[in-house]
């Protein structure tokens, strides 16, 4: 996915006019994590609509993530020269086609149809969004264009298994996947009038991306982001059917939860900063291993629900803070080839989550929560230590 863009802005102060656009980003960020991590609070109503099991409706995250995969490596292949506002426009069309069959859906299949479809916008879209940033403003400007892009994504997680809880109870849950749609319309004229065109030219490989899993350290650091990840969200999709099942929390209950872990998500992205400066993979190696804890604990029933409110808080800190370090990582270690390994981050992220939500779904059904949170906890530690091998990989490289 080695793409070499032409630039067509010109000069800095045509450039300058283009925040819009990267405001315009940062809300379609939004919609799609809003969209992705939905069903994580709908799971219940969706499975008893559809007369599904809980486990299956927990696909819907893992076929969007398994279409994103796919979509993330080849894109920048398939699109060719096509100019990349129009390509952004497809996928945020495809983003509001996406929520209008989710909404509607009579019967399984169309849900999940509905569900790869966001998959295809979501992998299009954060393949190109840092580099289409970088193009929208003055090369001086661009660290606070990313830090806006990625506010979207940051918000997003605060707000959408809360909003989806929410909404599920207010107007279904069908009305709550709906609700992004008119967002989705919005991103879609907003960039329609403030983007650019971007004319793409030369090469683009899909090869390239691999490439970077020759050093050691990168498929070290690749392995433990893959494992950290799919241990996270073979806990993080089922906890509102373990806090209905076990703790028999209410639906009020359940949206408060969420929203506390989100907040404390982005207290942890506000503080990670400071250790990842000094304390780069002490940090890495330090957020699966108390994960791994928490998990751990939760699998014992019976502790109440404002224990477990503490737990899951205490979870949201960590688990949305580790994004943070693992971009910081690929910052550090690949300098030179930060697209190529950015690349493969978000199909290895995606290709994660959806083991993740796979094998939970499976265990969530099969053999209950203890075997649910139990793999997360195995997850976890393995992620551990392989990051703990991918520090000392780096450090005997550094020394030598």
């Amino acid at each position: 996915m080695l793409l070499e863009l032409s630039s067509t802005s010109g000069s800095d102060s045509r450039q300058s006019s283009s925040w819009s656009g990267v405001l315009a980003l940062s809300l379609g960020a939004f919609a799609l994590i809003a969209s992705e991590f939905m069903p994580v609070s709908l799971l219940t109503p969706i499975a008893a609509d559809l007369d599904i099991t809980q486990g299956q409706a927990g696909q819907a995250i893992a076929v969007s993530g398994a279409f994103a995969v796919i979509t993330s490596l080849f894109i920048s292949a398939v699109a060719g020269q096509l100019d990349r506002k129009v390509l952004l426009l497809i996928l945020t069309g495809l983003m509001v086609v996406s929520g209008t069959i989710v909404a509607i859906a009579p019967n399984y299949e169309i849900f999940m149809l509905g569900r790869a479809f966001v998959g295809i916008a979501i992998g299009g879209f954060w393949s190109m969004a840092a580099a289409t940033a970088m193009r929208l403003v003055p090369k001086d400007q661009v660290p606070r264009a990313l830090s806006i892009l990625n506010g979207g994504n940051a918000l997003a997680t605060v707000v959408a298994a809360p909003l989806g809880s929410f909404l599920g109870g207010l107007i279904g849950w069908r009305g709550a996947f709906f609700f992004v749609v008119p967002i989705a319309a919005i991103v879609f004229v907003w960039q329609w009038v403030s983007l650019p065109s971007m004319k793409t030219e030369a090469r683009t490989s899909v090869a390239g991306v691999f490439v970077v899993l020759q050093r050691p350290v990168v498929a070290l650091g690749m392995a433990a982001v893959s494992v950290f990840f799919m241990g996270q969200f073979t806990l993080f999709t089922y906890v509102r059917p373990f806090l209905e099942g076990v703790e028999h929390v209410d639906v009020s209950t359940l949206s408060l939860v969420l929203l506390m872990m989100g907040i404390a998500g982005v207290v942890g992205t506000w503080l990670i900063g400071t250790f990842l400066k000094e304390w780069l993979y002490g940090t890495l190696i330090t957020i699966p291993a108390l994960m791994a804890l928490i998990a751990a604990v939760l699998s014992l029933s019976g502790m109440g629900v404002a224990l477990t409110a503490v737990l899951l808080g205490l979870w949201g800190l960590f688990a949305t803070a580790a994004p943070v370090g693992w971009w910081t990582w690929i910052a550090r270690t690949l300098p030179n080839d930060a697209e190529a390994g950015g690349g493969l981050m978000v199909a290895v992220v995606q290709l994660a989550i959806t083991s993740g939500a796979v094998l939970g779904g499976i265990l969530f059904d099969n053999a209950g929560y203890r075997a649910t949170f139990g793999a997360s906890t195995l997850l976890l530690m393995i992620a551990t230590v392989l990051t703990v091998l991918a520090a000392r990989v780096s450090k005997h490289k550094t020394a030598d």
